[in-house]
Formats: structure tokens, sequence, C-alpha cells
């Protein structure tokens, strides 16, 4: 029999998918309950309700991210070789990101929509990606108010990136947004030499 901790984390990992692929709204406690195989009663021993999922999700997500940037950051040799790794995550997830976009914009945008409760812990998601992207332009020698602005810049056109790739679906467009990326990314760094 499965031990109490790994069915929730069955749960939450059930739930992180249907969200990110149907939305929060459209993705029932049946739905997520059906992923897991689990009865009604059973899924409510783990959980109460929608929002108690809900935030598991987002705590999923944020201990995700914390590990992600952490990984980048010890196999990042440079600044720019780190934030490569950033925008490079939009060619590895290219597939989820054409069919359903960024698991941080869509989640944010649905629960802004919304105006749930949740929706400022969602993100804080972006806010991770910010200030570690501030940190890698400021280890290239901006000021801090101007790292600030180029990490704010950097996830203004990641998430555009994002968004057009699951408007359009055009791989070959998806790459050439990242080789822009990358581009601008490289005049923006030496401007500072």
């Amino acid at each position: 029999m499965a031990r109490h901790g790994d069915t929730r984390q069955k749960i939450v990992e059930a739930a992180d998918t249907l969200f990110y692929e149907q939305g929060v709204g459209a993705s029932s406690f049946a739905d997520i309950a059906g992923a897991v195989g689990l009865s009604r009663g059973n899924f409510y021993h783990h959980f109460q309700s929608k929002d108690a999922i809900l935030e598991a999700v987002i705590e999923r997500r944020l201990t995700r991210t914390r590990e992600m940037l952490a990984q980048w950051q010890r196999d990042g040799g440079t600044p720019r070789d780190r934030i490569v790794s950033f925008v490079q995550m939009l060619i590895a997830n290219r597939a989820k990101i054409m069919a359903f976009g960024c698991p941080v914009g869509t989640l944010s945008t649905e629960l802004a929509k919304l105006d749930h409760i949740a929706a400022p812990r969602a993100a804080e998601v972006f806010t991770l990606f910010l200030d570690w992207l501030e940190a890698q332009f400021q280890a290239a020698g901006f000021v801090p108010d101007r790292a600030r602005a180029l990490a704010h810049h950097a996830m203004m056109l990641a998430q555009g990136i994002a968004t057009l790739a699951a408007a359009f679906k055009d791989e070959t467009q998806l790459r050439q947004d990242v080789d822009d990326f990358t581009g601008w990314l490289d005049e923006t760094l030496s401007s500072k030499g």
C-alpha cells in the first residue's frame, strides 16, 4: 500500500500537469483523482480543497525552480552562459510550450484573471527568475538598477517567445527567437565592456 506522502506527492504531480495542460478552472477534483487512480473519498483524505492542491502545486513549482536555478548557477561558467541556460529552457521544453504555453505564465495569467487569492504566490516563480537574472547581470558588471531592468527585459522576451510559440506552434520561429534573444544578450553584455 502506498504511503500517505507518496500518494500526496502523486496527487500534486497530477494536479500540476492538469493545471498546466487544462488550466486550474477546468481541472476538477474528479480529474485529479482519476489521474492518480483514487476514489474521491481517499482523495479528500489528502486534500480538502482545490485551493489546498493549488498551494501545493505552487510550492512544488517554487521548489523545482529554485533547484533549476541552483543547477544553472553551478553548471554555468559565466553570467552569459547562465543566462543562455535560462532561454535555452524554451528549446528544451519546446513541445510542451508549443502545446500549452509557459507553465509559469499560463498559471499566473489564469489566477490573475480569476482574481484568485493565490495569484501573488504563483507570481513568486517569476520573482525567482527575475532575482536570479538580476544577479547574473550584476555579476556581468551592471549596476543594480540596470541589472534589474535587464532582468525584466530578458523575462519579457522569454515570455513573448513562449506566447508566440504556443500561438503559432512554429518550432523554426521559436529557435530563431531564442537565437535573437542570445544575440540581444551578447550585444548587451558587449556594451558593458
